[in-house]
């Protein structure tokens, strides 16, 4: 059973990804997106024993510490798809979880309340769309209306994550799936700080001529399995290493960003989300409570990136190193 979370890390292949996350929700309780019978179909990565996972528990990532008010809380840049091997924290997220009083993510992923789906925006859409639609539901062995209760734009995330899956990645093993878990194993409260509703505003246009030129785009990276996976590979890569520099410059080599309705996307699903977020963090540690706090990782980037909003907002922001394997 998988329990998604949402977010973005990299545009259109991670835009995708965070609302596929969404997507999959639709679908909790029932079979279809069960691991698949036929061999061609990307299998669900299976779970490690517990000693190859502690022999693989590192730090991964980006970490800041932020002190405000004599407390110290902490900001993790998570990956909302995971290997087997990430399911057991390293030294520097454990040690986090250790000292906090509550884990706050973009909404908690095991709270079912949480993800009531609201009535979504209706996209008509002509026969060739709905033709290269199925298709993609099919290329991951799907029937092609077995999620068509999803917005389009849903449909498509969701089959970019069971593409993953031939690259070992499932959301199951994303970090806020693992934070949630991990938490509640402490006794932790989980605390949101949006709400479904709210994203799935960012995530969805609400003109219909938008929508669908984000559903041709997302379409065009299945259509190209191999880039998209060679991309997906590339993402996993610098999130695993920790490479803000490299972060900061993915529209260099994400090949994404190609045009105004690409930039306007960005920054409504991206930026746009940043100062709310970087004042429900401030407002939650100023109720004397420290915090491990984890948003996508793309959400550290750029100028109206969340550690530089939070230091506008009185936090001493320090970037943390990492340590090596336990």
């Amino acid at each position: 059973m998988l329990h998604p979370s949402p977010s973005t890390f990299l545009r259109r292949v991670s835009r995708a990804l965070a609302a596929g996350t969404l997507a999959l929700l639709a679908v909790l309780g029932g079979d279809a997106l069960a691991a698949p019978s036929k061999p061609s179909c990307p299998p669900e990565p299976a779970p490690l024993p517990a000693d190859r996972l502690a022999a693989q528990a590192k730090d991964r990532g980006l970490m800041w510490t932020l002190k405000r008010d004599g407390r110290t809380s902490y900001l993790y840049a998570s990956l909302h798809v995971g290997k087997p091997g990430w399911a057991t924290p390293g030294p520097r997220l454990r040690k986090a979880l250790d000292e906090v009083d509550a884990v706050a993510l973009e909404l908690d992923p095991l709270d079912r309340d949480a993800w009531k789906m609201p009535p979504m925006p209706d996209l008509p859409l002509d026969a060739s769309l709905r033709r290269r639609l199925d298709a993609q539901a099919a290329a991951v062995c799907l029937e092609p209306q077995a999620l068509a209760a999803m917005h389009p734009l849903l449909q498509t995330s969701t089959y970019m994550l069971l593409r993953a899956r031939t690259l070992g990645l499932d959301v199951r093993y994303g970090q806020e799936m693992l934070l949630s878990q991990w938490a509640r194993d402490r006794g932790l409260p989980v605390l949101a700080l949006e709400t479904l509703q709210g994203q799935l505003e960012a995530l969805l246009p609400a003109d219909a001529d938008a929508a669908r030129h984000e559903l041709r785009a997302n379409l065009q990276q299945l259509e190209r399995p191999k880039s998209l996976l060679r991309t997906l590979d590339t993402m996993v890569g610098v999130y695993d290493r920790g490479d803000l520099v490299r972060l900061n410059r993915y529209a260099e080599w994400c090949d994404c960003v190609t045009d105004a309705a690409d930039r306007a996307a960005l920054q409504r699903i991206n930026d746009g989300r940043n100062p709310e977020l970087a004042r429900r963090i401030s407002e939650l540690h100023q109720r004397g409570q420290s915090l491990l706090v984890a948003v996508g990782a793309m959400h550290m980037t750029g100028p109206r990136a969340i550690p530089a909003l939070l230091k506008d907002q009185g936090f001493e922001v320090t970037l943390m190193p990492r340590t090596g394997s336990r």
